[in-house]
């Protein structure tokens, strides 16, 4: 396996290599409707310059010696075809094309309202692991269906665990549900061994897309990013945006009106804290949250309405960051890489459901064969155990303006106090190294869980909580 990662990564390299010297300074194409019409001012980039299309839908564009797409950011309106789950945004440049040419389609539904599933962390590593992650695609084909309209998917990485030989068997999956999925590398899905960062995304790049894009969709505009940069040692990496990303992301960016809705999709977080933290060299430290991630922040200022979309922990976290955009750090599809059916904090494997309108964004988190109200998990007491007699539940998709209270016998008891530990389910689970396999394995502390004390231990007890967005959820004791 590793032995063909190097033939992958060797042969691209030579291939980069080869086009750079012999592909023209410029190069044309055109952007038009299946009918035939042009399609005005679409943004179109080889990753390092850009275009507009013109009034014919005519573009003419100079091509950096480095790129390795013409890509287009995809328009409001208007959908490309898909192979399988893969959207055709991109052609790769060669000597040999002489006009990049792309046909799309206008979108049938409105897609000032849409909806979009955000999955992490698949992390395939053998056959019965996608035979397991079947049943999370279909459970996403069911709700989409139920959901009608204009809907698709982003995947923030992390799709096999270093196991490209699945990649195969993992679309068989993903593309039998019929919902399009816009990718994004993860640490896992890299090609390792090779010199530096620069060869560490040939295969997934040769797969589903380049190694940053965007496109919009009604009033929001989705950015994905690649942020995990590979140190050219063994499989070490760490979170952290290059200046050739930063230098195309401000220029893409200067297309996008600031009164739109904006999304970034990656990998490793931004930040695991509201507050930027001190700069520390650990290991972990660097792997899981991005370093430069305040030039990213710099560069959202002036959008009022945006969110980052992140995976990589194996846990659910939703941060208000200071600076502006709110991060949403999302449970992984896997759970605990397959061996139990809840993440290291206890959330439940499953993904995220994001719902636009205009440029306003609702989401919940939708676990995977339960309904859309199963929100919270809720212990009886004995669970905490410096504190025995209270009742403690697990509030997965927590942000700063949810309500957790305690129910006796229908009536309100408490508001509850948050605090950080771990959850039961995730502690229990761990600790079965037999069932988990992993030994390094270990639940996460989380600080989306609550307690009270009930005034009447015999009375009927339930835990409600309730979003932003005002919806209601309850949950009996466990």
């Amino acid at each position: 396996m590793k032995r063909l990662g190097k033939v992958v990564v060797l042969t691209v390299a030579l291939l980069w290599g080869s086009l750079a010297v012999a592909f023209a300074a410029s190069v044309n194409g055109s952007v038009r409707s299946a009918d035939g019409a042009a399609i005005e001012g679409v943004v179109v980039t080889d990753g390092y310059n850009f275009a507009q299309t013109d009034s014919k839908g005519n573009f003419v564009m100079e091509v950096d010696r480095r790129a390795r797409h013409i890509y287009i950011s995809t328009p409001s309106g208007y959908l490309v075809d898909n192979k399988g789950s893969i959207p055709q945004f991109f052609l790769p440049v060669s000597p040999e094309t002489e006009s990049y040419d792309f046909v799309l389609r206008k979108n049938p539904a409105d897609d000032t309202r849409h909806t979009f599933f955000a999955t992490a962390d698949v992390q395939v590593t053998s056959k019965e692991d996608i035979e397991r992650y079947a049943t999370i695609a279909e459970d996403m084909g069911q709700l989409a269906e139920s959901l009608g309209g204009d809907y698709f998917s982003v995947d923030c990485g992390d799709i096999v665990g270093d196991s490209p030989w699945l990649y195969p068997h993992y679309l068989k999956v993903a593309d039998k549900v019929g919902i399009p999925v816009w990718r994004i590398l993860g640490n896992h899905d890299m090609n390792y061994h090779g010199k530096c960062f620069e060869t560490s995304y040939a295969t997934f790049e040769e797969l589903f897309a380049p190694n940053y894009y965007s496109m919009n969709r009604g009033k929001a505009h989705y950015i994905f990013l690649n942020n995990n940069f590979y140190v050219g040692r063994e499989y070490f990496y760490v979170g952290y945006y290059t200046e050739a990303l930063l230098e195309w992301l401000e220029r893409d960016l200067s297309y996008v009106p600031k009164d739109m809705l904006v999304f970034v999709v990656q990998h490793i977080p931004a930040r695991l804290s509201a507050q930027q933290v001190p700069f520390e060299y650990t290991g972990y430290g660097l792997a899981d949250q991005t370093m430069n991630a305040g030039a990213l922040f710099e560069l959202l200022k002036g959008y009022k309405k945006s969110h980052i979309i992140s995976g990589h922990m194996h846990y659910n976290l939703n941060l208000e960051h200071a600076e502006g955009p709110m991060e949403h750090n999302s449970g992984s599809v896997c759970g605990t890489w397959w061996r139990g059916d809840v993440c290291l904090d206890g959330t439940p494997m499953g993904y995220g459901v994001y719902e636009v309108d205009g440029t306003d964004v609702s989401w919940y988190y939708k676990a995977s064969g339960r309904e859309k109200g199963y929100q919270l998990r809720a212990y009886k007491p004995g669970s905490k155990a410096d504190q025995p007699t209270a009742v403690v539940a697990n509030v997965w998709n927590y942000d700063s303006k949810w309500r957790v209270e305690l129910y006796e016998d229908g009536k309100k008891s408490a508001d509850m106090t948050q605090f950080e530990g771990y959850d039961r389910a995730a502690y229990e689970l761990c600790s079965d190294k037999e069932k988990v396999v992993y030994s390094w394995i270990s639940p996460v502390a989380t600080t989306h869980l609550f307690w009270a004390e009930p005034k009447n231990p015999n009375a009927k007890l339930e835990v409600r909580a309730t979003d932003r967005f005002g919806n209601t959820y309850v949950a009996p004791l466990e």
